[in-house]
């Protein structure tokens, strides 16, 4: 199994060290940063910016001279200090506003949770919202803990080969560098927890991730005890075929139920973070049947206090399995619900879109949870439209599916080059009201040159952070030199830098800015206004249309009359976003409407005074407001996706042509493009407020967490 050591001592005055670099809330904060930079920041740099490695390799010497140094000390104890009040939830914004509520606990399952690179068990969009979520619960004080799936092998490393193919390799998660603490494992001394499920044992490790004040539980199957094929259960993140999917399902929904059960935990609120642990619901209902209440009123319980959150409105991106691999699974498990086979199948059952039907997780989690949104105000009302026939009694409108719409964790998003500038002009303490509207206002006072200048920084920075990913390629990796070419060795600084970063999926239409080559051309090789693009991204290993965009991307970027003013970035992930949403000019976003969901890339780069480029869809049909960025926007709606494209991307190159590039390369004396800032400003000042986690937690709580524990203390 994974031998995780003991942490080294430390000396006395320093002994909580340990505690501050397995904890993430220093991902978010500062002077937790600042500290460990203090230390050593050769080796910080080094360990990628992960504490509990850096402590690993620490000489013995410069930890006792940090133990005796004034500066450290007064740094280390406030930061204890904030700690200690956040765990506590000393003063915080749910104590205070329901403080009768204080000792209840939302259990929040999600199948995926991007927190930081130490701990890659993320794939992209979904999880990262998922671990901003758990972040924000953290400083509001919302009472929740959090249940996932460790991976061994995590989510793919793409590498991009001579050819411009997305190469996926997976390397195994290192134990020993991850913030994790062992629960039930034979490293915790009690051996791991052991699942029964249709007459079969699986041993589950489970780990503990501190993230502030929530914890996250993460289960594991790569035990000695389990056999090999049940050791890789949670090895990758969405890999393996339905067979490997059913049953991660199984374990991180029903599984995730009983492992609350052992920890002593009985959760008020549980919350599905998407149709992967819609099992919890039929579990909840189990226990309260084995307690001897009907299947009706204990489902009428669960409902009560179940809320369900779906992410998708792909039909495609929904799980769903045959009845026979349900009956194989579930056979001795529907009894225990006082149900027959006919009547626990109908729970899941859904048209497949093939004149059959099968078991659907999203239908499943609709059907059993009581409080349901999209992630968007456009989503919900797609999701009504899709799920209308779950209720055909009603109009689409009466369908009872809401929305709360995503947002970003400001914190841990905010470039810290602008974390000052804000801090300068909006007042110290503006992270603690960020959600504030009126505190935003403050952004059109700051000068356009200050606002200008640190762009510019951060544009550098990006640049920069590219150029040394290729020199580590070419002396690591030995790359040939069209691939060093592709990576953006020659990105100019004084070009408009349009970034498109998301996962390549055929909907999202990566080669739509690729339409008209004639155009694409003119406007990349200007002789005094050029553009540049710079792409990211990973496709699904099994999707092989999202693999062909890029390589089509990769090509493309080698044309002679193209090549150093397009890029493609490898291995996008939460360290390559931040750069890119901070470093850029203008985000890129061309989904086929209505296909996404809400969009939270973009709401970084807002943030971070980078104005969206966007199709009407996902969280920007609310964000847009004229001055603060363009819609693609051809005005009608064409008959055929093809027509569509065509029409979206003559669109796109209209507004590049007619408003984005004047606009920005229209400087005064100074060199300021003050129109240009301008919307900087207004990107600012309109979205921050409005798309972060902050206002998005908060309506979690007070539309959804709180009738729910009202509900279930009406029955205590």
């Amino acid at each position: 199994m994974n031998n995780i050591p003991t942490d080294r001592a430390l000396p006395p005055r320093i002994e909580r060290l340990h505690e501050l670099a397995r904890n993430l809330w220093w991902t978010w904060q500062t002077g937790s940063r600042s500290i460990f930079k203090y230390i050593d920041k050769g080796l910080w740099e080094a360990c990628n910016h992960n504490p509990v490695k850096m402590m690993k390799q620490l000489p013995e010497e410069r930890l006792h001279e940090v133990a005796n140094d004034p500066v450290f000390l007064r740094n280390y104890d406030g930061l204890l200090e904030t700690l200690d009040d956040t765990i506590e939830r000393r003063e915080s914004w749910f104590v205070r506003r329901y403080p009768e509520h204080r000792d209840r606990t939302i259990a929040y399952f999600s199948a995926e949770f991007g927190l930081h690179i130490s701990l890659p068990i993320y794939s992209g969009g979904l999880g990262v919202l998922a671990g901003d979520h758990c972040k924000e619960a953290s400083d509001l004080g919302v009472p929740l803990v959090g249940i996932g799936f460790i991976y061994p092998l995590g989510y793919f490393k793409q590498r991009i080969n001579a050819e411009g193919r997305q190469e996926a390799i997976y390397e195994r998660f290192d134990y020993n560098a991850a913030p994790i603490e062992p629960v039930f494992s034979h490293e915790a001394g009690n051996g791991p927890l052991r699942f029964q499920m249709n007459g079969r044992v699986i041993h589950l490790a489970v780990w503990r991730v501190r993230v502030g004040a929530v914890t996250l539980y993460l289960m594991d199957t790569d035990v000695e005890e389990n056999e090999p094929w049940d050791r890789e259960l949670s090895a990758r993140l969405y890999g393996g075929d339905q067979e490997t999917r059913i049953r991660q399902e199984i374990i991180l929904g029903i599984g995730g139920v009983r492992l609350l059960h052992e920890l002593g935990i009985e959760p008020t609120v549980c919350h599905a973070n998407e149709g992967h642990a819609a099992f919890l619901l039929l579990e909840r209902i189990r226990v309260l049947v084995q307690q001897g209440l009907s299947f009706d009123e204990a489902a009428k319980q669960v409902r009560e206090t179940t809320v369900f959150t779906t992410h998708t409105p792909v039909p495609a991106g929904h799980d769903a399995f045959p009845f026979h691999m349900i009956e194989e699974h579930f056979s001795h498990y529907w009894g225990e619900l006082s149900l027959t086979r006919e009547e626990f199948l109908a729970l899941g059952e859904h048209p497949d879109g093939y004149g059959g039907k099968n078991f659907n997780m999203t239908a499943l989690a609709l059907r059993l949870s009581g409080r349901r949104n999209g992630v968007s105000r456009l989503h919900g009302q797609v999701s009504r439209e899709m799920w209308h026939s779950l209720w055909p009694e009603g109009t689409v409108d009466e369908v009872p599916i809401g929305h709360i719409t995503n947002g970003v964790h400001t914190p841990s998003w905010v470039a810290p080059e602008l974390e000052r500038l804000y801090s300068r002009h909006l007042g110290y303490d503006w992270r603690l009201h960020h959600d504030d509207p009126a505190l935003w206002d403050r952004v059109m006072e700051i000068p356009d040159e200050d606002l200008w200048n640190v762009h510019c920084e951060l544009k550098g920075l990006l640049l920069g952070v590219m150029r040394e990913r290729i020199r580590r390629s070419w002396t690591r990796d030995a790359v040939g030199p069209l691939r060093a070419l592709t990576a953006g060795p020659f990105l100019d600084p004084n070009a408009l830098t349009i970034g498109f970063a998301r996962r390549f999926a055929t909907y999202k239409r990566a080669l739509l800015i690729f339409s008209d080559l004639v155009r694409l051309i003119g406007l990349l090789n200007s002789e005094f206004k050029p553009v540049q693009i710079v792409f990211a991204g990973k496709a699904h290993p099994a999707d092989l249309p999202g693999r062909s965009l890029i390589q089509e991307i990769n090509r493309l970027a080698r044309e002679h009359n193209v090549a150093g003013r397009i890029a493609f970035i490898e291995d996008y992930d939460m360290r390559v976003a931040k750069y890119l949403v901070r470093g850029v000019d203008i985000w890129l976003n061309t989904p086929r409407r209505p296909l996404e969901a809400s969009g939270t890339s973009g709401q970084k780069a807002s943030l971070n005074g980078v104005p969206n480029l966007s199709i009407l869809d996902g969280w920007w049909f609310e964000g847009y407001q004229q001055v603060n960025g363009w819609a693609i926007d051809p005005g009608f709606t064409a008959p055929t996706e093809e027509a569509q494209d065509a029409a979206d991307a003559n669109a796109l190159y209209d507004v590049l042509e007619s408003q984005v590039v004047p606009l920005f390369f229209d400087r005064d004396s100074q060199g300021i493009p003050r129109g240009w800032v301008r919307t900087m400003k207004e990107a600012i000042r309109t979205n921050a407020p409005v798309f972060s986690t902050r206002r998005m937690v908060r309506e979690y709580a007070e539309k959804m967490y709180i009738p729910a524990i009202r509900a279930a203390a009406g029955r205590e």
